[in-house]
C-alpha cells in the first residue's frame, strides 16, 4: 500500500530554480569590446546609472503627494506631473543603458542554442536593418516634435500644471540619440567578433560554443 506521505510529497510544487529562469530571461551574448565601444558604453552606463537616482525623487514626490492629499486634504496637480515627468525622463535615459549592459528582457530558446558566431550574425541583421533604422526614423520625427514644443512654449493644459512641456519632448530625443549611440557600439562588438574590426581589445569568448 503507497505512503500516503510520499503521495503527497509527489502532489507538491516543485522548487522553481530561479536562477535558471533568470538566465533565459536574461541570456547575455558575449561579445568583445573595442576601444570605441568602451568609451560609449562608459558614457552610457555613466547616463544610466545617473538617470536611476531619479527614481528615489519620484518616491519621494509620491510620498509627499499621497500624505498631502490624505493627511491633510490637499491634492497638487502640480505634484501630479512631476511624478509622470520625472519617471518618464528617468525610463527614457535607462534605456540605452539597458541596450549596452545587454540586460533588456530577451526569452529566445533558438538563440541560446545557437553558437557564438550565429548569435553574432544575428545581432548583425538585427542591428542593421532592425534597431538602427528604426532610430534613426524615431530621431527624426520627435527632434522637430521637440522643437516645435520649444517654440510654441507649450505646458500644460491643467490648471496650476507645468510649463516648458519641451523639455521632456527633449528628452525622448536624446534618449532615441543614446539608443543609437548603444547600438553602433553593439554593432562595433558584433563585427570585432565576425570580421576582427575593429580589433578587440578584450575578448570573452574566442572560439564558438
Amino acid at each position: 500500500m503507497p505512503d500516503p506521505d510520499d503521495r503527497q510529497g509527489h502532489d507538491r510544487p516543485q522548487p522553481v530554480d530561479l536562477a535558471h529562469a533568470d538566465e533565459l530571461l536574461h541570456h547575455h551574448t558575449e561579445l568583445p569590446e573595442t576601444r570605441i565601444s568602451r568609451v560609449l558604453d562608459a558614457g552610457l552606463v555613466l547616463i544610466g546609472k545617473g538617470a536611476s537616482w531619479l527614481w528615489l525623487v519620484v518616491v519621494a514626490i509620491i510620498i509627499y503627494a499621497v500624505v498631502g492629499r490624505y493627511a491633510f486634504g490637499q491634492g497638487s496637480v502640480t505634484l501630479e506631473e512631476w511624478q509622470w515627468h520625472i519617471a518618464g525622463a528617468a525610463w527614457l535615459l535607462g534605456l540605452a543603458y539597458t541596450l549596452c549592459a545587454d540586460e533588456h528582457v530577451r526569452v529566445d530558446v533558438i538563440h541560446e542554442r545557437l553558437s557564438l558566431r550565429a548569435q553574432g550574425w544575428i545581432e548583425f541583421f538585427g542591428l542593421l536593418l532592425l534597431l538602427l533604422p528604426f532610430l534613426a526614423i524615431g530621431i527624426y520625427e520627435t527632434v522637430p516634435y521637440a522643437h516645435s514644443s520649444f517654440l510654441q512654449g507649450e505646458r500644460s493644459q491643467a490648471p496650476a500644471g507645468l510649463e516648458n512641456r519641451w523639455i521632456l519632448k527633449a528628452i525622448l530625443s536624446l534618449s532615441f540619440v543614446l539608443l543609437a549611440i548603444g547600438a553602433i557600439s553593439r554593432l562595433l562588438k558584433v563585427t570585432a567578433l565576425l570580421f576582427g574590426l575593429p580589433r578587440p581589445i578584450k575578448t570573452q569568448t574566442t572560439g564558438d560554443r
